[in-house]
């Protein structure tokens, strides 16, 4: 089995955002609707973009709020950080030559910000966000696009995140997935779902690879 294409979900897989996600949509509901959320009822918010999400909280306050919330996410990014060994793992894969995809549910802004911030943004041959499909994951929209884009065969291609969503679009789309839980949020309903592929840490993951590129 060798992978000539990979495509990663970023936050819980790439990226240890939550609690910067977290921080940056209490901010707002503090600020806009006089209360917070949990942890998991912002969880139950995940599926569209943040600007929808915004919308969809804030109504006439939008535009002003969907300010806000970028200027705090920017600010505030310290909160997040890589998981340690990811960027020694996309230098690896990109000296091998495979193709590198993000398939994301963040909305762009907020996901170019994340990899910029953390110097991950140029490995990526491709990203695709929630603002580049019409059908938010589970949907397997995303990677079809990278499967086209680049004209890769789908027992060549792996899709590589942390959530139930990862695993029903990579089944969807006909490809290999590979579940990584070390910050899932949801680590059983995924594990429920019978990935290709678990990992519990970034080494176990790039031994994987090592051996399957």
């Amino acid at each position: 089995m060798k992978f000539k294409g990979i495509i990663f979900d970023i936050d819980g897989t790439l990226t240890s955002t939550n609690e910067l996600i977290f921080a940056s949509f209490n901010h707002i509901t503090e600020k806009y609707l006089g209360k917070t959320y949990s942890p998991d009822e912002i969880v139950n918010l995940f599926g569209p973009t943040e600007d929808q999400i915004l919308k969809d909280m804030c109504g006439d306050d939008f535009e002003v709020a969907k300010k806000d919330y970028y200027d705090f996410y920017s600010v505030n990014h310290h909160m997040a950080d890589l998981y340690p060994g990811i960027k020694d793992l996309l230098s690896h894969l990109k000296e091998k030559n495979v193709l590198l995809s993000i398939y994301t549910g963040k909305g762009r802004k907020a996901a170019v910000i994340t990899l910029k911030k953390l110097e991950i943004h140029d490995y990526f041959d491709l990203i695709i966000t929630g603002d580049d499909v019409a059908e938010h994951k589970p949907s397997a929209e995303g990677i079809n696009k990278f499967i086209e884009k680049f004209r890769l065969e789908r027992n060549h291609v792996l899709m590589v995140g942390d959530s139930p969503a990862d695993v029903k679009a990579a089944k969807a789309a006909g490809v290999k997935i590979a579940s990584v839980l070390w910050d899932s949020y949801a680590r059983e309903k995924v594990l429920q779902l019978k990935s290709d592929f678990i990992f519990h840490s970034v080494e176990e993951l790039r031994k994987f690879l090592k051996d399957n590129i």
